[in-house]
């Protein structure tokens, strides 16, 4: 692909700053040639829905169209595409085609995912619009049809997410069945699939049952997040390329401590995020899942026997209100400014995994500027921090 091939030179800062000008763009024209993989293979995965039948098409597939064309970071695809190249896979080519098509499948799969997450945590927004289901309800209101609307707009979005599981493992399996290797990159994305659903079940059962322990809520972000997000789309990209198991290792190590800095960072801002950067409102107090901010704050708070931070970080009460004092009780135990110190410890140990990868620099420094980017955190400050 021409997004791929116009792939430039760049290097890491002299302090382990993140990577900047032509790297820059590099990842830049990488995301680039995603969004053409996608684009591509959705419009063949349109056309057979129409000559299936023509309303499926319509509203289904093109839900699935509409919100992997919607935006979005495209930060596994990325991860996937330069844990590749750290590996020697080429910039161009069809090795780099395969590495495209793999990093696509991993965004159909994201889709399956928000869409259900959205369902259960009765989000109405997605990426700048509605959500699936608050779609289809609002179409079915619209429309003048029979039954519940809610009801309705929650079955279609579990079909749109199924579809989109679909569209991911039929384009995975076949980057797979294109290679040596391909039981390699199955056993990868099996993982990854498993992985995805454990952690959110587990998040779901922990708001359930009101948890606030630090260990569960460690698991449940490694599973969510530094595996699905960051370990196994850095594993997916090696694997395509063949790479050693020492290398594989490497990358490994350096994507869960960057995964769980994704997940604290996200922590952080479902708490303080502005929805008009996040795409979705920040809910997670009100809703009350258990994050390790959270449970941090918790843990602190008992042990300084501030009731009033416990009530308040436990408490079943009402959104407006119980979300004004969870946050007050988050910033009082100091738990925010633990979390954001405990990111930039991640990060560092990340960059310093990097480190020992024998790879081509540049590739590498986009990477560990790509990792430092997902955990929000500047990582020439990052650096100044660890000299001190």
């Amino acid at each position: 692909m021409a997004g791929m091939q116009a792939e430039a030179r760049g290097s890491r800062t002299a302090d382990g700053g993140a990577p900047g000008g032509p790297v820059t763009e590099a990842d830049a024209a990488a995301a680039g040639a995603v969004e053409e993989a996608l684009r591509a293979h959705v419009a063949e995965r349109l056309a057979e829905a129409h000559a299936t039948d023509p309303a499926f098409a319509e509203d289904v597939a093109g839900s699935v169209r509409d919100l992997v064309l919607r935006g979005g970071k495209r930060l596994r695809a990325r991860l996937l595409w330069w844990g590749w190249r750290a590996c020697g896979g080429p910039a161009d080519g069809p090795g780099a085609d395969r590495a495209r098509d793999l990093a696509a499948a991993l965004e159909l799969l994201q889709v399956c995912a928000v869409v259900h997450d959205d369902v259960m945590d009765h989000s109405p927004v997605r990426r700048g619009g509605p959500s699936a289901h608050a779609g289809f309800a609002l179409h079915h209101t619209r429309s003048g049809l029979r039954g519940s609307a809610d009801a309705y707009g929650t079955a279609a979005a579990i079909l749109v997410g199924d579809l989109a599981l679909a569209w991911a493992d039929d384009l995975a399996a076949a980057t797979a069945l294109a290679v040596p290797d391909g039981l390699r990159i199955q056993r990868e994305w099996r993982a990854l699939r498993a992985e995805m659903a454990a952690g959110q079940y587990l998040d779901l059962r922990a708001a359930a049952t009101g948890a606030t322990g630090l260990d569960e809520a460690v698991r449940i972000a490694r599973l969510k997040s530094a595996l699905y997000t960051v370990e196994r789309p850095l594993a997916l990209g090696a694997a395509l390329a063949g790479a050693p198991e020492r290398t594989t290792s490497v990358l490994r190590s350096a994507g869960r401590c960057a995964g769980l800095a994704f997940q604290l960072r996200d922590d952080l801002l479902g708490v303080y995020g502005d929805p008009r950067d996040t795409g979705k409102p920040a809910e997670d107090l009100c809703a009350g899942k258990l994050t390790y901010l959270r449970a941090l704050a918790v843990r602190l708070a008992a042990r300084s026997n501030d009731t009033a931070a416990l009530h308040a970080l436990t408490a079943d009460s009402g959104p407006q209100a119980g979300a004004a004092a969870a946050r007050e009780a988050l910033e009082r135990t100091g738990a925010r400014e633990l979390v954001e110190a405990r990111i930039a410890r991640l990060v560092r140990s990340g960059e310093r995994r990097l480190a020992e990868l024998r790879a081509e620099p540049d590739a590498v420094a986009a990477l560990a500027g790509l990792l430092a980017q997902a955990a929000g955190v500047d990582t020439a400050a990052a650096a100044a921090g660890g000299r001190r």
